[in-house]
């Protein structure tokens, strides 16, 4: 069986993130492009004998003919798609995060279950090799109760877009942490069993909007997001997580992290190098495994599981309520950052 792919949004991240994952499966053929700038649909097209372009979504989601609609628009429209994708029948892959608030988080959860077809939206970090053997180590009880974690994305200069949608809080929901918290937040929650939030606390700072760039110019377009967000969460089984994300701070070099405690061992992956620490006869051990041979780029494993999953080969790794709880995560994040309290989920 071929399955019949259309995508929504033919930007940056789908020519490098997307479409890669949808052109390397055998069982799927992609016969539809649209973007609200046609010129970059049919750009695009141009590669694909026969296809159709688009610049109105709602005629792509039309065709009897496609099965899967994939999504890569500005944060903002990923809920409205979906809903309507899924509403005209077709299974839905869409970048993340899943939406800009949790009432349209929770609208795409509910249409996918009313409507009985595939809603994934992009995890791609769950399948790096470090995480799937974290992941491993965690369910085999290695490494026993988690109960302390941190995690982050922090950028030294990294502000993407400067002045256009990403920056846009309209458009993108915020700033690094939906941007980049969707990253390491999903992949702290998964790694540990995925436990329901149930408060947050959050502080968030915009240094960077009017700072001029290299050429000494402010650039000019709108910046009304944050460009760096702290926080701290608490889940019902006890657990506790730090985070912090920026596109924007003083520090020595950009990194990426996670890190567990657990009461018979601990974790850290840092830069996509994963560590073990783990006691052993009296001793301290530490372990930082090893993986050869090659490996499939995280976007296109995760396009591939989704298109796994549609075909019935699979069980998904990710569902709706994953992703409705992310979002309140992220929004009370910013709640508590503008009331200076807790809040509770």
């Amino acid at each position: 069986m071929t399955l019949k792919v259309g995508v929504v949004g033919t930007g940056g991240i789908f020519k490098a993130a997307h479409l890669p994952g949808w052109l390397s499966h055998k069982d799927v053929e992609v016969v539809a492009f649209c973007d609200a700038y046609k010129a970059s649909a049919e750009a695009v097209a141009m590669d694909f004998s026969g296809a159709k372009v688009y610049d109105d979504y709602r005629e792509l989601i039309a065709d009897p003919s496609i099965d899967i609609v994939g999504i890569s628009t500005p944060n903002l429209y990923h809920s409205e798609i979906a809903i309507a994708a899924l509403q005209n029948g077709k299974h839905v892959f869409c970048e993340k995060p899943d939406a800009v608030n949790p009432l349209e988080a929770q609208k795409m959860a509910d249409e996918a279950q009313k409507s009985g077809k595939l809603l994934m939206v992009m995890r791609n970090n769950r399948f790096s090799k470090e995480a799937m053997y974290a992941k491993r180590i965690i369910g085999e009880g290695k490494l026993g109760d988690l109960y302390m974690g941190r995690c982050g994305w922090i950028r030294r200069r990294g502000i993407p877009g400067r002045g256009g949608w990403f920056t846009t809080k309209e458009l993108s929901g915020g700033g690094p942490l939906i941007d980049l918290g969707v990253h390491m937040i999903d992949l702290a929650l998964w790694l540990s069993g995925n436990p329901k939030p149930i408060a947050v606390s959050g502080t968030t700072y915009r240094k960077f909007a009017d700072r001029p760039d290299e050429s000494g110019n402010v650039p000019a377009g709108t910046f009304d997001v944050e460009d760096l967000a702290a926080g701290f969460i608490r889940f019902d089984n006890g657990a506790s997580l730090q985070i912090e994300f920026s596109w924007a701070s003083n520090i020595a070099e950009e990194q990426k992290f996670l890190e567990w405690r657990g009461s018979e061992g601990g974790f850290s992956l840092i830069n996509d190098t994963l560590r073990v620490f783990t006691e052993s006869e009296g001793a301290l051990v530490d372990q930082q495994p090893q993986f050869p041979g090659e490996t499939i780029p995280q976007h296109t494993a995760n396009i591939h599981h989704f298109i796994e999953c549609v075909l019935g080969r699979e069980m998904p790794i990710f569902t709706p309520d994953q992703g409705v709880d992310m979002i309140k995560i992220l929004s009370a994040i910013y709640e508590s950052a503008e009331s200076g309290r807790e809040v509770r989920l």
